[in-house]
């Protein structure tokens, strides 16, 4: 199983730096990702197919309503997971960061199994090594951070 998607990771990983995936992808990467957690209970998620993914839960900054989001994330040791704020290479922070500083608290779904998490920022002298540990799961992954013109905020979420 890991062969083919070594194999498939390949083949899309390029396609996912192409303006028309960065175009496309926000728009309807959700609604199949809420239709397959729907029909499977939370269990399967199109993007854990080539990457680790979870189903980031969290209170908006603004509405305090439950805001949910699927996210790539990247293991970090000790049940933690690191994601970053790429919305695609957009000029804009993606809104789930801006849930995180405001409530760090929060939840995660991985597998179908919820777990609450608390998230820091990661801090400026980490960013090299933290985008390391990134693109050595997903190569060039960081090239989204250096066409958004922004500095990605890359968090990580701790089990609480």
């Amino acid at each position: 199983m890991a062969g083919l998607v070594s194999v498939v990771r390949s083949i899309v990983a390029p396609l996912t730096r192409t303006r028309l995936f960065r175009v496309a992808a926000p728009v309807l990467l959700p609604p199949i990702e809420r239709l397959l957690a729907a029909l499977t209970g939370g269990r399967v998620q199109l993007s854990a197919l080539l990457v680790p993914s979870l189903v980031l839960h969290t209170i908006g900054a603004r509405t305090g309503e439950v805001r949910d989001v699927p996210l790539m994330y990247t293991p970090d040791g000790r049940g933690r997971a690191i994601v970053a704020g790429t919305n695609f290479a957009g000029t804009k922070h993606p809104a789930w960061t801006a849930n995180l500083l405001a409530h760090p608290d929060a939840t995660i779904t991985v597998r179908g199994r919820e777990l609450p998490v608390r998230a820091s920022l990661i801090p400026d002298a980490e960013r090299d090594a933290t985008w390391a540990r990134i693109e050595a799961q997903w190569p060039g992954y960081r090239g989204y951070e250096r066409d958004s013109g922004r500095t990605v905020r890359l968090f990580r979420l701790q089990p609480v």
